[in-house]
């Protein structure tokens, strides 16, 4: 999701600023037309039975339980109770949220037509006015009461509950921004929180909380870091990350700053990465969330990919794979976790089949996994991009992976993210060597020059 404007909550309805422009961005849990025009959803809306809804949304369009309690402001274990068949929503900002999140016409459920029915068309903005714009509206661009100068220094569960979910709206940030643009502010806020933990006055519990909390903003940070191309910075953060969830005790969280550290290795030293990103799944058990068990299985598949064991990086897929098919719908998942999804693990996989050179196989993962990304999500959809234009070189299909790189370099225009651009770098320069007398190698060639 993008920054809302006009001191509108984030939510499907909202306009966002993105790009270059101001528009409207789809959020994730928007309905398939063909989906809302399915006789059961149909009838599900009409009655006002939303349990029904969110089945049929899962069901038909893969959208799964803790996306939809995310976009509609609901609790993970309310949206598994209601999709049980226990329970109803009555109220009306709870509908209204729920149409917003999947894009239901406000007539399908006895509403007047919702504000992104009528919306705008663009309005020119500069892309670094989101920043500004964030702080304008109040989108968590000021320190919490709580940890203002004049604030108490008596710190409770009711203060981390308020940082928890100022750290989740801002998260929301990545989905449309690079790096470049985040890293500050998700730094600020590391920072903040630390600054809390030093001088505050708190119980043991709360304390942990904290620590797992400064893990979680340190992870956060180290992405935005890592994608801006600050990349010891990026090592920095995901080791205090690190020590700060063993400190706390949050296994979850220390596993994936090895992740992470894995991640960001992978380039410079595959095989420790490997290493690195098998040890992070070690301490996997039924009870870690699913995404997070996906999410640890399909960066320790990345690591096998680049370290060229095709074996490995297939059982780390599978294992993504099978975590996420075993995951119970009703079952919270973290929020740093929650967008691991299908469409995800179809993208990871047609990464790592690329790096293996296997097009046979990378091709219709990232044509399947590309498939619901929208323009809004530039950096996301340049970047994995690459990977398609790649696999579609390895497969012999030239103009096809100039075609699909060109697009990846209109994405990534603006974009403050140094990834896009060192991968579309690495392609284009691997067509000219080999494809220069190609023209629309030629063109490609000619256009980045």
């Amino acid at each position: 999701m993008g920054i809302p404007i006009m001191g509108r909550p984030a939510g499907a309805h909202a306009l966002y600023l993105l790009g270059d422009n101001m528009t409207v961005i789809k959020p994730p849990t928007a309905l398939p037309s063909a989906v809302l025009g399915l006789p059961q959803m149909r009838e599900a809306l009409s009655a006002h039975d939303f349990g029904a809804v969110f089945r049929i949304a899962r069901q038909e369009a893969g959208i799964s339980y803790s996306k939809i309690a995310a976009e509609c402001g609901i609790k993970p274990e309310r949206v598994g109770t209601l999709a049980k068949g226990r329970g109803r929503v009555e109220s009306y900002d709870k509908i209204a949220a729920i149409a917003d999140a999947f894009r239901i016409p406000g007539h399908m459920v006895g509403l007047a037509p919702r504000p992104w029915e009528q919306a705008p068309g663009s309005v020119l903005v500069r892309r670094r006015d989101v920043l500004q714009a964030a702080g304008a509206v109040g989108l968590a661009a000021s320190l919490p009461d709580a940890l203002s100068p004049t604030a108490s220094r008596r710190l409770g569960a009711s203060t981390v509950a308020r940082l928890r979910e100022r750290t989740v709206r801002l998260r929301r940030l990545d989905d449309i921004l690079g790096g470049g643009d985040t890293y500050r502010v998700y730094v600020a806020e590391y920072q903040a929180t630390k600054r809390a933990l030093r001088t505050g006055l708190y119980s043991d519990t709360v304390g942990r909380d904290l620590l797992a909390l400064v893990s979680e903003q340190a992870q956060q940070a180290g992405w935005a870091a890592f994608d801006g191309g600050r990349e010891r910075e990026a090592t920095a953060l995901y080791r205090e990350s690190r020590s700060a969830a063993e400190e706390a005790g949050a296994g979850d969280l220390a596993r994936n700053a090895l992740a992470f550290l894995s991640y960001q290795a992978a380039g410079a030293d595959p095989r420790a990465a490997a290493a690195i990103a098998a040890h992070s799944c070690e301490a996997i058990t039924t009870r870690t969330p699913a995404t997070v068990r996906a999410l640890l299985w399909e960066r320790c598949a990345w690591a096998h990919a680049v370290a060229q064991d095709a074996d490995a990086t297939d059982r780390a897929l599978t294992s993504a794979r099978d975590a996420l098919d075993a995951g119970d719908a009703s079952e919270p998942q973290p929020d740093w976790s929650a967008w691991v999804d299908r469409a995800e693990l179809d993208i990871m996989a047609g990464r790592c089949w690329t790096e293996l050179r296997r097009p046979l196989r990378a091709v219709p993962a990232l044509v399947r996994g590309l498939t619901g990304f929208d323009d809004a999500h530039a950096r996301d959809k340049a970047l994995y991009s690459t990977w398609l234009a790649e696999a579609y070189a390895n497969a012999g299909e030239v103009e096809e992976a100039a075609r699909v790189t060109a697009r990846a370099l209109e994405l990534s225009d603006g974009v403050a993210s140094a990834r896009p651009r060192r991968r579309i770098e690495h392609v284009v320069s691997a067509l000219a060597i080999e494809y220069a007398g190609v023209p629309a190698v030629a063109e490609l060639v000619e256009r980045t020059a």
